[in-house]
């Protein structure tokens, strides 16, 4: 195949930093680190203030706005005192927050799509959407944003990245579905009978107030203290596993990042694939699957959005939902919603669900054939609708632990049916892409076609971003027919 490496390099920004919540040490620790910062006079701390402003305003977008949040985080502590003035709380907030690397180690992983606003765009071209994950101090991975435009003849132009990075919080009055979530308690082996109570006094919509609200009003059976604990726990991490992000809008897309904020992601937020799904109304959506990790397990959770500045973030449900790389086909087939899925980390697997909250049937799609893929097979993103069949973008894992890209060629109506295969990767490291932070790797999470070409965005040893094109009818004809 003719395969286009384009002379596009996408590499970390160790100056794209965010800010952070920082509480150093225990309780005590932050009480003398306020009684330091309450002892100084009015104007010692409007000095220090001033100065802090002045070197960090233009690093963020609204640096004294993070003081303030920061300083509401740490004022719990001050037993009921007040503090002396405007610029001893914002001070203190300075106290409170840091700074972190968003891309100091790596930028890796895209996934590409169409973006859902083409106005003012070209004829013949595509505005499109990038995620990509970056990865920061202690490995701890995010979910940022590129842009750009891909014209007719497949040039493409990445739009420059914006000097600011912004995270968010939580949508405080998030409304969690109650049937869902007492399906999501059973499943996770969490329920008890003492829930009831508490489930008894939700409605049909409830916000995390509300459960809260429910749960003090229930008294826990005698002899029962552990258990209702665990019980409260457990109910707490769920819903605060599902949220919602909502981001200005006057901010730009490639300002936004997802960053880890539950206990499940707390060591990273993973692999993003991001599809374009069409509803059988003829609207759309996008959704991304990725991994969770805590540090000691992943667990693969869901992304819709229809913007790209509002987020909904699910925990995926089902004993189907285990290891990594589920990617959703990009519409229903058959009246359903259809993902590939590697769940024993080895071989992949075509799951069907009637809701993409819960996921309980697979089918085995395929396991590693050859010498380039006997350690894991796995996919590239979502399947691409042609002609001939989905088109499924694959990876492989073989000797010296190197990763390669196939593809397999998957029928339209059952798409558990491999109906073509290659023999050979199509893309493997050249020599300028085999040494980064994790050596010997290519690596996609999804492209798309435009203008008859596969454009596929791809991390280079885990370190930075390039960009192969291929003509769509050359990658099909070298797939061999099943």
């Amino acid at each position: 195949m003719n395969i286009t490496r384009l002379p596009i390099k996408l590499a970390a920004d160790p100056t794209r930093v965010i800010t952070r919540l920082f509480l150093p040490g225990g309780e005590q620790r932050l009480k003398s680190v306020i009684d330091r910062v309450t002892s100084l006079s009015e104007d010692h701390a409007a000095a220090i203030l001033s100065d802090l402003t002045q070197r960090f305003c233009d690093r963020h977008r609204d640096i004294r706005t993070v003081f303030e949040r920061h300083c509401q985080s740490a004022e719990v502590h001050l037993n009921g005192r007040s503090l002396p003035s405007q610029a001893h709380r914002l001070l203190l907030g300075a106290y409170a927050t840091f700074e972190y690397s968003l891309e100091s180690v790596a930028l890796f992983n895209p996934s590409m799509v169409q973006h859902s606003d083409q106005e003012g765009v070209p004829g013949g071209s595509s505005r499109f959407v990038m995620s990509v994950r970056a990865c920061g101090e202690g490995h701890i991975s995010s979910i940022g944003f590129r842009t750009g435009i891909v014209d007719s003849e497949c040039r493409i132009t990445v739009d420059p990245t914006p000097r600011f990075a912004m995270t968010e919080q939580p949508v405080a009055e998030k409304r969690y579905n109650k049937a869902r979530y007492f399906r999501k308690l059973i499943e996770m082996g969490a329920y008890n009978p003492m829930a009831d109570g508490v489930l008894d006094q939700l409605s049909d919509q409830f916000t995390i107030a509300d459960l809260t609200r429910a749960m003090q009003s229930v008294c826990p059976l005698e002899g029962y203290k552990t258990t209702w604990d665990e019980l409260v726990q457990n109910m707490l991490w769920l819903v605060h596993s599902n949220y919602h992000l909502d981001f200005p809008e006057d901010s730009d897309l490639a300002e936004r990042v997802i960053f880890p904020i539950t206990e499940n992601e707390s060591r990273g937020i993973e692999d993003a694939r991001f599809v374009k799904f069409t509803d059988e109304d003829g609207s759309t959506v996008y959704y991304a699957t990725y991994t969770a990790y805590n540090g000691f397990r992943t667990l693969p959770q869901l992304i819709e959005t229809e913007d790209f500045r509002r987020f909904k973030i699910y925990t995926l449900n089902g004993k189907c939902v285990q290891n990594k790389g589920m990617a959703m086909f990009p519409r229903k087939i058959g009246g359903e919603y259809c993902m590939v899925s590697r769940l024993d980390g080895e071989n992949m697997y075509i799951l069907r669900s009637d809701s993409f909250h819960f996921w309980n049937e697979s089918e085995l799609l395929r396991v590693p054939v050859y010498p380039w893929e006997f350690v894991q097979i796995g996919n590239c993103g979502s399947p691409i609708e042609t002609e001939e069949g989905w088109l499924l973008l694959t990876h492989g894992v073989g000797p010296m632990r190197q990763y390669w890209l196939g593809a397999l060629l998957l029928d339209k109506e059952n798409p558990a049916k491999v109906i073509g295969h290659m023999e050979e990767p199509w893309l493997m490291p050249d020599e300028s892409e085999r040494d980064g932070y994790v050596p010997n790797v290519v690596y996609s999470c999804g492209g798309m076609v435009h203008n008859k070409h596969l454009i596929v965005p791809y991390a280079a040893s885990d370190s930075f971003i390039r960009i192969a094109t291929v003509e769509l009818s050359e990658l099909l004809a070298s797939i061999i027919r099943d």
